[in-house]
């Protein structure tokens, strides 16, 4: 362990009142500040934020925290929470100790010959569910809905921040999405980032979702779309991975059951949100603040998917 992850083993065994073997990062994904947790009779993944961030939208780990312990309660494919604390007791931040959920990552599923349609239909059930939870049971207290047109101002405040010369075409995305954006409906629970990237499987069956950081209150189709973008990037299996492999947008709209206009317009909105989302992540990472050089690989993609928006609003 390096003096930093030593610190994190001490303040939690104290935080939690037991022994904790040992603590290390976890390599797979973007998920920031993520480890593994060796307790004397179980592993557990511990979510901690950034050193210093604002306890605020994706840092708020304590409000991670609450979903997952909610929805967890009412049975539903979401780890359970061991322990948190909303006071900087473990580095000097705020913590989430959940279980390891057994599982195979869509790599490995996908590996082991899993059926696209499968992977699918399991994903759109345990997104059923998740729609049909009470906005009160969802752990995001008195939290209002986001209205579409504060979803696109969302990710527009990002793309704005993206690098110019990969992102041109953004700004015409967003006025065709503004112009032409559909009415909201009944707000429903929305992870936010519902791919398979962000899931464990068994055989072809979802056995968690995890990384509840943009979770919030909004429009139902917003997490179906998620499911359909896929990164098309330098061509890795991780990337393949992320969206409903073998499986067109079409396809997943008929077995969710989505109005064709409306599904159009929010698979749009989805492929504006995640060029902005890479575009700000490789602007971060261009100026240091966050160096991680994989966005790098991903510049076609940005342009890709502002071009895929655009060809679904012609």
């Amino acid at each position: 362990m390096t003096g930093v992850e030593e610190l994190i083993r001490a303040d939690l065994a104290s935080a939690v009142r037991q022994p904790v073997l040992d603590v290390r990062p976890i390599p797979e994904g973007h998920s920031g500040f993520t480890y593994w947790v060796e307790l004397d009779s179980r592993r557990a993944v511990l979510r901690l934020p950034p050193p210093g961030a604002r306890i605020a939208g994706p840092a708020d780990i304590p409000r991670q925290g609450r979903i997952m312990e909610s929805l967890h309660a009412q049975g539903l494919p979401v780890p359970a929470i061991l322990a948190m604390s909303p006071e900087p007791v473990v580095d000097g931040r705020p913590f989430v100790l959940m279980e390891a959920v057994q599982g195979q990552r869509i790599e490995e599923a996908v590996a082991a010959g899993a059926d696209p349609v499968q992977l699918a239909g399991s994903a759109i059930l345990v997104l059923r569910a998740f729609q049909a939870v009470p906005s009160n049971r969802t752990g995001m207290g008195g939290e209002s809905a986001v209205a579409l047109r504060a979803e696109l101002s969302r990710w527009a405040w990002l793309m704005e921040r993206a690098p110019g010369e990969l992102t041109g075409a953004a700004p015409a995305l967003a006025e065709r999405l503004a112009a032409r954006m559909p009415s909201d409906r009944s707000p429903v629970l929305v992870h936010g980032d519902y791919h398979f990237g962000n899931m464990l499987f068994r055989g072809q069956r979802v056995t968690a979702v995890l990384d509840w950081e943009i979770a919030e209150l909004g429009h139902p189709l917003l997490d179906l779309c998620c499911l359909c973008v896929v990164f098309q990037g330098a061509g890795d299996a991780q990337e393949r991975g992320w969206g409903a492999p073998g499986l067109a947008p079409e396809a997943v709209r008929e077995m969710f059951g989505a109005d064709p206009a409306e599904f159009r317009w929010t698979l749009a909105l989805t492929f504006y949100k995640y060029a902005a989302i890479l575009g700000y992540n490789l602007m971060l990472h261009r100026r240091g603040k966050r160096p991680d050089p994989s966005y790098e690989g991903r510049t076609t993609t940005i342009i890709g998917f502002i071009e895929a928006g655009m060809g679904l609003l012609p």
